[in-house]
């Protein structure tokens, strides 16, 4: 088996310090000190590959773009070339997938976000060449990713057949104005497997009641922090306490006031109090079911540790999941993190739901 691997090293760049993507602000994440996203989830999903059948055959683009990740875990790919210049750029990946294809690779193996997505699909169009993804992105809406990149290895080396799935992404831009309007990217043969997400959905459904409960909650909390993460249903909890917050960022309340409005995960470290004090109030994606790691990268392992968690959802979101999901770029936290918990469906009323 042939797989044609490509990476975009500076994916999810953005996010942890409140850009909501990377899109056109690789220097303004630079400057706010990011570090790269992509390059640590290759190296994960190479682990992984590492001890696939040796009958695999690993295809890469040069440097940061799949070739450096692979070898520092103890591969020796096949290099088929390499980006034009040290700031690597869509036509790149472009480049790298166009080269996998002439070399018949049985799969394109990505890691990236929406962006490089389309990208590939793009590319790959008309050729029957499917394609997977390891997401390293701030927004991941499409349904060509694997939950995580070890399962991003696990069902390129072990999948028998392919389906067609939808490519979505969104203008960042827009995004980073509040405005979410998801659009049909391309379509794309995928491998089908369990471990796959699903497209995010939007809407879901009357919180009015959930919000009103969390919110009396907070304000009778004296003395303690919320993080209150992106989304509608955190947005509703939002207006109930007064203040019209960043619909997808997150902003902490303390005491009656905003103290963060928007933060970066820097300046939600800086607003949290004692361990026991803090809390995160956060509601699962509609359709995929992820509690961290899509869309809320600010809210990073150091921010989880130092709080106590609180899922808040509509009971039209969850029949919609039925599991949830974490990805928070520790894998020893989403250990942590998987189980059964309580997840707050009303004023009052809370349903147990696993995460895997």
């Amino acid at each position: 088996m042939r797989i044609g691997v490509v990476v975009n090293p500076i994916a999810g760049m953005g996010g942890r310090v409140g850009l909501k993507g990377t899109d056109g602000k690789v220097e303004e994440a630079r400057a706010r000190g990011a570090d790269p996203r992509a390059p640590n989830r290759a190296r994960r999903m190479f682990e992984t590959l590492r001890g696939a059948n040796e009958a695999v055959e690993l295809l890469v683009w040069g440097g940061e773009m799949g070739e450096s990740e692979a070898r520092e875990v103890g591969l020796s790919p096949t290099v088929l070339g390499e980006p034009a210049a040290a700031e690597t750029t869509a036509a790149d990946t472009r480049r790298a997938v166009e080269a996998f294809v002439d070399a018949d690779v049985d799969l394109v193996l990505f890691v990236g976000g929406d962006g490089t997505a389309a990208d590939v699909a793009e590319t790959l169009d008309g050729t029957g060449v499917p394609m997977l993804g390891a997401p390293a992105g701030v927004k991941v809406y499409s349904s060509v990713f694997a939950v995580s990149p070890e399962d991003a290895a696990t069902v390129a080396t072990t999948f028998d057949r392919t389906e067609r799935r939808e490519v979505m992404d969104i203008d960042e831009d827009d995004y980073r104005e509040g405005e979410v309007h998801p659009e049909l990217r391309g379509v794309a043969h995928v491998p089908v497997a369990d471990a796959l997400q699903s497209s995010k959905q939007l809407g879901g459904g009357t919180v009015d009641a959930l919000a009103a409960g969390v919110a009396d909650d907070v304000r009778e909390a004296s003395g303690k922090t919320f993080v209150l993460g992106p989304g509608s249903t955190v947005g509703a909890v939002k207006a109930e306490l007064g203040f019209e917050g960043s619909p997808i960022g997150v902003d902490v309340w303390r005491d009656g006031d905003v103290v963060a409005l928007d933060a970066s995960e820097s300046e939600i470290l800086d607003c949290l109090g004692p361990e026991e004090e803090n809390v995160i109030v956060v509601s699962p994606i509609g359709g995929q079911g992820f509690v961290f790691g899509r869309g809320n990268p600010q809210l990073s392992p150091d921010v989880i540790r130092r709080c106590e968690v609180e899922i808040i959802a509509s009971r039209a979101k969850l029949d919609g999941i039925g599991e949830l999901h974490v990805d928070t770029d520790d894998p020893e936290l989403d250990e942590e993190l998987r189980g059964w918990t309580r997840v707050r469906v009303g004023r009052f009323e809370r349903r147990m739901m696993k995460v895997v």
